[in-house]
């Protein structure tokens, strides 16, 4: 306010006059209550703002002309500024007459409370704009960090539902259809705690109940979106469980998007609000993303699900199955691994060189996918034809399989152990004879729970790296009953630990399962080593010396 001079040329005081003009002028609410919260005064945007002519406010108890703010928090603020003696400021919305946000500030005098007020409801609704916009920029961002590298599908839908809660709706449930058409919800959430399991128990019966022209039932025939009351959907709904479950939830509307594949819907995402719930249209663009994003991941968990089990067969088909060996048992196990292709370059085998004599073989080659896969068929098929055409031992083997690489698959790197069981027709068991190309030492287990690693940590250098390395054989006697354990990496690494660990828990392994029969301890020792999941590939091949191989 500009300062008024009087003639002579020294300030004086506005008139009480110039300060009622300057409120009155205030683009600001502005009121006066008496002790009695009688509205005593008012400017004339308060007028405004109010909605009410003055003369009608003048004289009238605040709480009577608008009673929603009884027991609001205007209410408790002016009584507390007034009970207290000191000024109070916050922001609140108001509900009733005049909906919206302010900014209010109340400063109280023995003779009553001054209230000022300001609508700023046109900032808060830019601020919860650029709010929402920003957590449903996240929400994608999270959705695509959980589904971008998933490789099991339905456990990363199930956490969905968890991610679009609350931005986007109040409750939430996934539906996955599977590659034979089957339906069924894999994941729930709701924010309000105490609706949690009641939505995950409805989770669990709707689909069997749905009529078929329920919303999820339209959005997965259809392929569209569809939105409908949800008293619509309670009344198309049979007497039961599931309805009452639903009604018990209390949304009041329910949106279903489709999961949309290249040739198909994949699922539904299924969206419940509640009462007083607005679902905008910036909402519902983000719901149809999401509902992309994971159409996208099902699908193409879908196909790398079937190339895995094609992957599979080959490998497996690659693996033979060992031959009767007379006087000796022979198992052999092969387990994928439960992430990436389910495809490596673990190989097994045992066969007969041309004398008859048994050879048993671990291999390993460097990759984990088709190229090393094909890699195995071939370096497989050729140390198989070194050994039985040439009758060598092992460490002769081994140099004839480096020397092949080195001339027919430079590329190729790759570990093996190879083991031949000589005498095993004599008395008093037979003699083990191998080497080892830079893959995890064999285990023998004899009789009485005695355990014995063969070699050190590692062996001679791998294959693949230097034809003209010197490979080592060494020999040990074999007792009836006795088991050689040839393993790959896959059975002894861990995230984690190390592979002197590994090796430990093997042996410890070995020490409890000793003397039960070679295939009943070969599938306890995968359980208990792989905790009833591979994370990588793992293939093995135990033999043991049968007791007739000693005539008595």
């Amino acid at each position: 306010m500009a300062e008024v001079y009087c003639p002579r040329g020294r300030p004086r005081a506005p008139a009480a006059r110039d300060f009622a003009d300057v409120i009155e002028a205030m683009p600001a609410a502005f009121l006066w209550l008496d002790p009695q919260w009688r509205i005593g005064y008012l400017n004339a945007e308060a007028e405004r703002v109010m909605d009410i002519p003055r003369g009608d406010l003048l004289g009238r108890v605040l709480w009577d002309v608008y009673p929603g703010m009884v027991g609001s928090r205007f209410e408790a603020a002016y009584r507390s500024a007034v009970e207290a003696g000191r000024p109070v400021a916050f922001e609140a919305p108001y509900a009733q007459h005049r909906r919206g946000w302010y900014e209010v500030r109340a400063w109280p005098a023995p003779d009553g409370l001054a209230v000022y007020f300001l609508d700023v409801t046109a900032r808060h609704t830019a601020e919860d704009a650029a709010r929402r916009a920003g957590a449903r920029l996240d929400l994608l961002a999270r959705v695509n960090a959980e589904l971008a590298g998933a490789l099991d599908g339905v456990s990363a839908l199930g956490r969905l539902a968890r991610l679009v809660v609350p931005t986007l709706t109040d409750a939430c449930i996934v539906t996955v259809v599977d590659r034979d058409g089957r339906a069924r919800d894999v994941g729930s959430w709701h924010a309000d705690p105490a609706r949690r399991d009641l939505l995950g128990r409805y989770a669990s019966l709707r689909l069997e109940t749905l009529p078929p022209a329920s919303p999820v039932a339209l959005a997965l025939t259809g392929g569209t979106l569809v939105t409908e009351p949800v008293d619509e959907v309670l009344a198309l709904m049979h007497p039961g469980p599931a309805r009452d479950l639903l009604e018990r939830l209390g949304p009041e509307s329910a949106t279903v998007l489709p999961l949309p594949a290249e040739d198909r819907t994949v699922g539904v995402l299924t969206l419940y609000h509640d009462p007083g719930r607005v679902v905008a249209d910036d909402d519902l663009d983000t719901a149809r993303e999401v509902a992309a994003q994971a159409g996208r991941a099902i699908d193409r968990v879908h196909r790398q699900s079937q190339q895995a089990k094609l992957a599979e067969a080959l490998q497996r088909s690659l693996l033979t199955d060992p031959p009767a060996i007379p006087h000796a048992e022979v198992v052999v196990r092969y387990v994928p691994a439960a992430e990436a292709a389910r495809v490596g370059g673990d190989w097994y085998d045992a066969f007969l060189q041309r004398d008859g004599t048994p050879v048993v073989v671990i291999g390993d080659v460097v990759g984990h996918d088709t190229a090393a896969a094909a890699s195995m068929g071939q370096l497989r098929g050729l140390l198989r034809g070194i050994a039985h055409h040439s009758g060598a031992g092992p460490a002769e083997v081994l140099r004839g399989l480096d020397e092949a690489i080195a001339s027919m698959h430079r590329d190729a790197l790759a570990t093996a152990a190879v083991a031949r069981l000589e005498g095993l027709a004599g008395p008093g068991g037979a003699r083990l004879r191998w080497a080892n190309a830079g893959h995890p030492p064999p285990f023998v287990v004899a009789p009485g729970q005695c355990v014995q690693v063969l070699g050190g940590r590692l062996g001679d250098l791998m294959l693949g790296v230097d034809p003209e390395v010197e490979r080592e054989e060494a020999v040990l006697d074999l007792a009836p009953g006795t088991v050689v354990l040839l393993y790959t990496d896959g059975l002894v690494e861990r995230r984690g630990s190390t592979l002197d660990d590994g090796l430990a828990r093997l042996r410890a392994c070995l020490e409890e399962l000793a003397g039960r029969p070679l295939a009943e301890l070969c599938d306890q020792l995968l359980e208990r080593m792989l905790d009833g999941t591979a994370r990588d590939d793992v293939a093995l091949v135990a033999v043991t010396v049968q007791p007739d191989a000693c005539p008595c």
